[in-house]
């Protein structure tokens, strides 16, 4: 059974599937209609997000069985097209949920602690104390929007916080001893802190507007460690400046699918909206690294690893 790897990944993940039996190909520069060419010589497909699995390329993939995406969704994957052909999707939220959840945590404090703007003051050799004043999170009702792996480890985490936790989700009795489960209406009603933990789907694509902003009770502070696309930038920006939002955590950008190195070069300029948060000690920025630690990388690997034997298992008591 041939696996083809497409993006380099910890290699746990190659020595495990090939303990499982599997013959592991690489290719990691092959354009996608070089790739789409061979396809079919494979039963296994590992990828994290190189390119698009669209309709066009399933259909060239008449012996694929099983593709892993090496990450927390699969929404760079045609799912309805990948399940017509009978295509096991596989993905490792497990795998990096706590680095999720670590990384909510940290970049929501040190935002409440100015630890950027503090930082950055003390090398220019600039001392304010009373300009650095931080806030606290204990008292404050923090609401997750998404309780599944990245928002029960972030929830997890806050319990060390006297904090009220709650969440809303679109499926039912999801809540535990970390999260009450409440309607959007009670979400809106009581949340100080915002975190997103939703995957990409037609319901979250620019879920984060102004008319959802607007609903809340409070002013209140947005982390999104989840989808960029989840929020529009220009009507984030506008909350920031009112002041219906106090400050937000972003480690996803609406911009990321779009070339950004490119924003930065001589031939162009930064859009507008996104000018204003990389120049607003409001905001706190990462680069899409919130599950992209050290040991989650082996998590991920290892994951995958134990999906496709579990999965395999059962193809072969079916057969």
């Amino acid at each position: 059974m041939n696996v083809l790897f497409l993006d380099t990944n910890h290699p746990s993940l190659i020595s495990g599937l090939k303990s499982l039996g599997f013959t592991c190909h690489e290719d990691y520069t092959s354009s996608k209609r070089e790739i789409e060419k061979k396809i079919h010589l494979y039963d296994g497909l590992i990828i994290r997000s190189r390119f698009t699995i669209d309709k066009n390329f399933l259909e060239k993939s008449d012996n694929l069985k099983f593709i892993g995406r090496v990450g927390a969704g699969v929404e760079n994957i045609d799912i309805q097209a990948a399940e017509k052909k009978g295509i096991v999707l596989i993905a490792a939220p497990e795998g990096n949920r706590n680095a999720v959840g670590e990384h909510a945590l940290g970049m929501i404090l040190a935002l409440f602690n100015k630890f950027k703007k503090a930082d950055s003051e003390i090398r220019q050799g600039i001392w304010l104390r009373e300009d650095n004043r931080g806030i606290e999170l204990e008292g404050k009702t923090i609401g997750l929007i998404g309780y599944g792996n990245m928002g029960k480890a972030f929830a997890k985490k806050l319990q060390g916080f006297d904090s009220e936790v709650i969440c809303y989700d679109i499926k039912p009795n999801v809540g535990d001893q970390n999260a009450r489960q409440v309607s959007l209406q009670e979400l809106f009603e009581k949340t100080e802190v915002l975190s997103l933990h939703t995957p990409q789907t037609e319901l979250t694509k620019q879920m984060v507007n102004t008319q959802f902003l607007k609903q809340f009770s409070h002013p209140i502070y947005l982390i999104n460690t989840a989808r960029g696309s989840a929020v529009v930038t220009k009507d984030l920006v506008n909350a920031l400046e009112s002041g219906k939002v106090l400050g937000a955590c972003l480690d996803v950008l609406e911009y990321e699918k779009n070339s950004f190195e490119n924003f930065f070069s001589k031939e162009n300029t930064l859009p507008e909206d996104f000018q204003y948060l990389i120049n607003s000690d409001k905001v706190l920025l990462s680069p899409h690294v919130g599950g992209w630690t050290v040991e989650s990388k082996i998590k991920l690997a290892e994951t995958i690893v134990h999906k496709v034997a579990a999965m395999w298992d059962q193809h072969n008591s079916i057969k």
